[in-house]
C-alpha cells in the first residue's frame, strides 16, 4: 500500500513538475529592440523610396520566392538582406544604365506574421508589433484557455525545424514569423 501511494505521488509531481533542462535562456529574455541589421523575408513589406523618381517608389511585398519586384530593374533578391544591403543592391542595379546617381532608401513597413496555436481563446495568425511579448502575444489570442500551462511557451522560430520551451515570463520576446504554442496542463 505504501508503495502504491509513493508511485502515486511521484507521478503526480512529475506531471505538475516542469523539467528546467529543456527551458531555454537567452537573447529572447533581454529588453533589446530589433536592430538594423533585420534579415528581410517571406511576409515582410518594405517601402523603396527614389529621390525624385516617384514612379519607383513604393510598397512592396516580400512575394514567396523571397524577392521584390522594383520597377526598371525586376526582382530583387532580399531574404536574409537587411534593408540597407537591398537599398544599395537597388541603388547599384539603377545605376547600371537606369539613373544617373540615384539615392534610394529601403525601410521596414510591416514585419512578418507571427502565429498562436494551441490552449489559447482565438488561436491564429496576428501582426507582429516591435517590442512584442509572449504575454501580449497570448493576450491579443483572447488569453488562457482553463487547462493552459502557464509556465511554459513552446516557441518555434521562423526558418528552424523543431520548437524550443521557454520560461513563460513577462520578458519573454517574440520575434517576426515565430509560431507559439501554448500547452495544456495535465492537473
Amino acid at each position: 500500500m505504501r508503495l502504491l501511494i509513493c508511485m502515486l505521488a511521484l507521478l503526480v509531481g512529475a506531471c505538475a513538475s516542469v523539467d528546467t533542462a529543456t527551458i531555454a535562456s537567452g537573447p529572447r529574455y533581454t529588453d533589446q529592440q530589433m536592430d538594423e541589421n533585420y534579415p528581410l523575408g517571406v511576409g515582410d513589406k518594405v517601402r523603396l523610396t527614389v529621390y525624385r523618381e516617384e514612379n519607383l517608389s513604393g510598397e512592396f511585398p516580400v512575394g514567396p520566392a523571397g524577392t521584390i519586384s522594383v520597377p526598371l530593374i525586376g526582382t530583387v533578391p532580399v531574404t536574409g538582406e537587411s534593408a540597407d544591403a537591398v537599398a544599395e543592391a537597388i541603388r547599384m542595379r539603377l545605376a547600371d544604365g537606369y539613373l544617373k546617381d540615384p539615392r534610394v532608401n529601403v525601410e521596414l513597413v510591416q514585419l512578418r506574421p507571427y502565429f498562436i496555436l494551441g490552449e489559447v481563446s482565438d488561436p491564429g495568425r496576428y501582426e507582429y508589433a516591435s517590442g512584442l511579448t509572449a504575454l501580449n502575444a497570448i493576450a491579443t489570442a483572447g488569453g488562457f484557455t482553463p487547462r493552459s500551462e502557464k509556465r511554459v511557451l513552446y516557441i518555434r522560430a521562423a526558418g528552424t525545424e523543431g520548437e524550443q520551451a521557454y520560461r513563460l515570463t513577462a520578458d519573454l520576446r517574440i520575434r517576426p514569423g515565430d509560431t507559439l504554442r501554448v500547452g495544456e496542463r495535465l492537473f
